[in-house]
């Protein structure tokens, strides 16, 4: 059985509807099948990030069950899997048990009365990282630009400060209540220039971002840690995270230099212990 064009219709509506809302969710594809399988190559299911099959089809309760497991794994760990289903005859004689991984294949077992095997590809899919810009200055507005070549959605938040025209980000916010949906890598960057440093500061060390940059002398930021220790009650150790000055040191001069350093970094906090 594969979708029919409608069922692949509302697969496609689905995917587009949880990539909007910025949620996580597994595509499933049966890539090989032997012997009599309910579901042949070519079948997809949309899988949510709680387990459930939500749209599609990958066959009856043993398939299922093995492809939940397996999309909860790669949306934790961000990585595809690849499920091989098959019979307890067939995973004895090659001398492997259900839940074996072995070459980047996970074997599972199929106690369906068909007896049937099939092979089954699980991709995550998500969320865009999220850059907030706190800041309208120049380099907030290089930040901005140059981030538009990196694979991120961008937020710039300038509370009465929003430039006309508004630079081509993803969302404009004239606050700094930005976005703190979990399940998401945050980048946030505070290039405030003075224009309320404190409170930019205070919704980011909030928020769990992965990342927290200050554009700022080392001087500065100390004095702004005090007063925020002493007037807010933010503990050290928080404010230990943030990198100030922002960015890798590159001797930038420029906005955009510094919008480059700022970049650099942010890359290689998101790209650490991965391989892609």
């Amino acid at each position: 059985m594969t979708l029919s064009a409608t069922a692949h219709d509302r697969l496609n509506r689905e995917m587009d509807r949880l990539r909007r809302a910025g949620q996580p969710f597994a595509i499933a594809t049966i890539v090989r099948t032997i012997d009599a399988t309910s579901a042949k190559p070519g079948a997809k299911a949309l899988i949510l990030a709680d387990g459930t099959l939500a749209e599609g089809w990958v066959g009856g309760g043993c398939a299922r069950a093995a492809v939940a497991r397996a999309a909860l794994d790669a949306l934790r760990d961000g990585q595809p899997q690849f499920v091989s289903l098959r019979p307890s005859d067939l995973l004895d004689a090659e001398g492997v048990s259900a839940g074996d991984n072995r070459d980047g294949i996970r074997f599972a077992r199929n106690d369906c009365p068909s007896k049937g095997s099939m092979d089954i590809f699980v991709e995550p899919v998500l969320p865009l990282p999220q850059l907030v810009i706190c800041g309208a200055g120049p380099v907030a507005l290089a930040l901005a630009d140059l981030s538009a070549r990196f694979d991120m959605h961008r937020t710039l938040c300038a509370p009465g400060a929003l430039p006309v025209p508004a630079p081509d980000v993803d969302t404009c916010v004239d606050s700094f209540a930005f976005d703190t949906a979990p399940d998401r890598q945050r980048f946030v960057v505070i290039a405030t220039q003075g224009k309320g440093d404190d409170a930019a500061l205070r919704a980011a060390l909030a928020c769990g971002a992965e990342y927290v940059a200050f554009v700022g002398s080392k001087r500065k930021f100390a004095t702004l840690s005090a007063r925020l220790q002493s007037d807010h009650g933010i503990c050290a150790q928080a404010l230990a995270r943030v990198h100030a000055p922002a960015g890798l040191d590159l001797h930038a001069i420029t906005p955009e230099e510094i919008a480059l350093s700022i970049l650099a970094q942010i890359v290689a906090t998101r790209r650490k212990g991965r391989r892609t």
